[in-house]
């Protein structure tokens, strides 16, 4: 089951509320003791911030709203990573120059070195899950002068999120049977140490960092029977490569490289999963990224904002917007004001 405000297994998280509160600095100082020192802005909306946590041997869990829309710039990050699940919502970060769009039912994978900027639409909530660069370290087989990187921000693959639920779940049962005996703390550990190899397996994965680097040849060493068979795995692929890279250009001829497919088999799995072509595709991505944009930042402009995610024509887009949204992109700007 994918987790939301909804899935049971929370109720037991939700039974250790740290705090709640509508006021600024209560808010700033609780989030800032039990993650790190931050920036707080409130934006447009209700404040109604809670904090919620559960604690295993050395993992901690968190599910974190503020109700109102808000700007977050904590510091970088010393000796941990962070991972973000959005439960409701949809929420914008950048980390070390990266842009991850998080839609709800997504994960972030946040290790900034540098700098590191979280924006989160109103009514958003997130389940955190705070690990140890040490575990990570641990479980990667690395001796200890050996330095374990994460990429400074991933969007994890959506094939793995189902994986990802079950490993959450798992490590809130175990978190909410803290005071039974019967749990030894060796349990928590193999839960703990299963979801850091898990992340460490997959912080930068061949399928999307690296298939773009893949020389325009190398798809005719990759069999396509995945493709007739099914073809999930090279549509996540190919999903994630173009999330990855919203606001450089994309080729038809490198979709095609990425997934390891012909053009002809490629644009038959987009309409088969997707209904439309695989250069519709990227523009209904980009389209989407532009209203997340526009709806989270007051100040963005049309023009610039179209620009960025590669619209160069603003004729066109504006009819593109208004076909998939039924409304013109300053008519979403409006929207999100009222």
């Amino acid at each position: 089951m994918a987790l939301s405000p909804k899935t049971e297994v929370l109720e037991a998280l939700h039974r250790n509320c740290l705090f709640r509160s509508d006021k600024h600095v209560e808010t700033h100082d609780h989030v800032t003791r039990e993650l790190t020192d931050h920036v707080l802005r409130w934006k447009q909306g209700a404040r109604d911030a809670a904090l919620f946590k559960g604690e295993l041997n050395q993992l901690k869990i968190y599910e974190l709203r503020y109700g109102a829309e808000v700007e977050v710039t904590p510091r970088p990050f010393d000796g941990f990573t962070l991972l973000h699940t959005s439960l409701s919502g949809c929420a914008e970060f950048e980390c070390d120059g990266h842009v991850m769009s998080v839609s709800e039912g997504r994960t972030a994978v946040l290790a900034p070195k540098q700098h590191v900027r979280l924006r989160w639409m109103a009514g958003t909530q997130q389940l955190i899950v705070r690990i140890p660069n040490s575990l990570i370290q641990q479980v990667s087989g690395k001796v200890e002068d050996e330095t374990t990187s994460l990429m400074p921000g991933l969007l994890l693959p959506r094939h793995l999120g189902s994986q990802w639920d079950l490993l959450v779940q798992s490590l809130l049962n175990i978190s909410s049977m803290s005071g039974d005996p019967s749990i030894r703390a060796e349990w928590r550990d193999h839960f703990e140490r299963n979801l850091a190899l898990f992340l460490f397996l997959h912080h930068a994965p061949l399928s999307t960092s690296q298939a773009a680097l893949l020389p325009a040849d190398s798809s005719s060493t990759r069999s396509e029977s995945g493709a007739h068979n099914g073809g999930v795995r090279q549509m996540d692929a190919m999903l994630e490569y173009i999330e990855s890279r919203l606001h450089a250009p994309i080729s038809l001829e490198d979709l095609a490289r990425v997934t390891g497919v012909s053009l002809r088999t490629l644009n038959v799995m987009c309409h088969r999963y997707h209904g439309v072509t695989p250069m519709e595709l990227l523009r209904n991505m980009r389209l989407d990224a532009v209203r997340a944009r526009l709806l989270l930042d007051a100040a963005a402009s049309v023009t610039d904002t179209a620009l960025m995610f590669g619209f160069g024509h603003l004729g066109r887009f504006s009819a593109y917007y208004f076909t998939r949204f039924n409304e013109l992109p300053r008519e979403t700007q409006k929207r999100r004001e009222r």
